[in-house]
């Protein structure tokens, strides 16, 4: 309402983008916003229908950096990105080039060839493990990179039984559903066999949390009467890891699979020691630990280049998608080479995975991760987006909690603070819908609804921050004067 008509000002030379965003638009001539949405209905698949997520859809026709356009020019700050899957920008230019480059000279051959750019992507990626994670599959999609690793997990260990928090998303294939804990991406058949689930070790929702537990610039606003260096809340969720295993599986497991901060589940972060205390009991049981890179990968959470390594830990596998192509199909196992050898008893291929054109893309995008400056971009910008919304949290009563690392970050909303008892769908879609009219995309996740994703392309700036809580504050303070 009061976006649109400004033109943003950008310093010369400060960004690879020199054009004003205003020149960027390519008008539309085309299909009409109707019949799409007849086609919608009547030839695409019904899920679309269910998660188009606002009362007016949004008809997006053009992308650049952290902005999107409509088919009517409507330019939108996008903080969403694809569900965390644009990590560089909309159409950055130099991954637009590197896949130009590769379009005129080989789309696609098989990996029984050899060609260049699988082995440069392979070795540049690697370069980004520690030992002895060195091993490479590539794939084409976070589920289908979850559903080799359960696959090489169950033949390296030889155990059937797998391990995953509540509020968890790894995947919506049939094997990885099992994996997921969310009852709205389950279906009533059989899937995902000898999938349990443990309690999510939520600082802020759960039964145990304080004012300390969680590596982040915001803690919750629980108290905390822990001893520094001790924490109540960690040993207690690591507790009910153990009555897990003494109740609901095997005594020797396949694998624990855990994403370093819950995506699909709200952002939800763990106390600080929480994932290696579990890895440790994982491994004693026999089974492998798998870190589900696939939203907290590519420097998005700042401080690190893998979620994982803000916990201190060294999983023995790890799976990734979404930002690994900047919105290119592609995903990722990376393992150690005693795994790889037990799944070499077989014969695995993957017709697309690490196609060249796949390879090229990636590859710009860890060069331009590097090149961009873009993980420090995530820490200081993300720090201080957090660090202002705490301040919105500390105004409002319906605003719970504020979490997340860099980029990769959860407002949760409340009826009110004394019991956290989640904002009904109803309220979060008038906040939802009011950000959106007012030229921000966001996000919604948790296992009811209640929280905002806040995941944009790891380029935003500043001042589109300065914007977006601008546009934030005045869509709650509306929702509480119509309340």
């Amino acid at each position: 309402r009061f976006h649109n008509n400004k033109k943003p000002q950008l310093q010369k030379n400060k960004h690879p983008i020199l054009q004003p965003l205003s020149c960027l638009f390519v008008s539309i001539k085309g299909m009409s916003k109707d019949r799409m949405i007849e086609i919608r209905r009547q030839n695409c698949n019904p899920m679309t229908m269910k998660v188009t997520y606002y009362k007016k859809p949004v008809f997006i026709h053009q992308g650049y950096m952290q902005w999107l356009w409509d088919v009517d020019g409507r330019r939108y700050l996008d903080l969403f990105a694809g569900v965390a899957t644009v990590s560089v920008g909309h159409c950055h230019p130099k991954v637009t080039a590197a896949a130009e480059q590769q379009l005129k000279k080989l789309w696609h051959t098989t990996s029984i060839y050899v060609y260049p750019t699988l082995h440069e992507y392979c070795e540049k990626l690697a370069s980004h493990f520690p030992d002895p994670l060195k091993v490479i599959y590539l794939t084409n999609s976070g589920s289908e990179s979850n559903d080799l690793a359960i696959l090489m997990a169950r033949l390296h260990t030889g155990n059937n039984d797998i391990i995953t928090l509540r509020g968890s998303y790894h995947g919506g294939s049939p094997q990885t559903i099992g994996l997921t804990s969310n009852a709205a991406y389950k279906y009533p058949v059989a899937s995902g066999f000898d999938s349990t689930n443990t309690m999510c070790p939520d600082v802020f929702r759960g039964p145990w949390g304080g004012s300390h537990c969680r590596d982040s610039p915001v803690q919750t606003i629980r108290e905390c009467t822990c001893a520094q260096g001790h924490c109540m809340a960690n040993e207690q969720y690591i507790a009910q890891l153990k009555e897990t295993f003494a109740t609901s599986v095997p005594n020797r497991i396949a694998a624990f699979f855990g994403e370093p901060i819950q995506g699909v589940g709200g952002a939800v972060q763990y106390p600080k020691n929480y994932l290696k205390d579990a890895y440790k009991l994982v491994r004693e049981r026999g089974g492998i630990c798998v870190a589900d890179e696939v939203q907290t990968g590519f420097g998005r959470t700042g401080s690190h280049f893998w979620g994982f390594q803000g916990h201190d830990v060294i999983p023995d596998m790890v799976t990734m998608a979404k930002g690994i192509g900047n919105g290119f199909p592609m995903g990722a196992v990376v393992t150690t080479p005693e795994i790889a050898a037990s799944f070499a008893k077989g014969l695995h291929f993957n017709t697309f995975g690490g196609n060249p054109l796949a390879c090229a893309v990636a590859s710009s995008v860890l060069d331009t991760i590097r090149e961009d400056d873009t993980q420090q971009n995530s820490l200081r910008v993300g720090t201080y987006l957090m660090t202002e919304l705490a301040k919105l949290r500390d105004k409002y009563e319906i605003i719970g909690d504020v979490r997340g690392k860099g980029l990769q970050i959860g407002v949760e909303m409340v009826r009110d603070k004394a019991s956290r008892d989640p904002l009904p769908p109803e309220a979060m879609a008038e906040i939802f819908e009011d950000v959106k009219d007012m030229g921000v995309l966001i996000g919604k996740g948790a296992i009811y609804g209640q929280t905002f994703r806040i995941k944009p392309p790891m380029c935003i700036t500043k001042e589109d921050v300065d914007f977006f809580m601008a546009v934030f504050d005045k869509s709650v303070r509306n929702y509480m004067e119509r309340r």
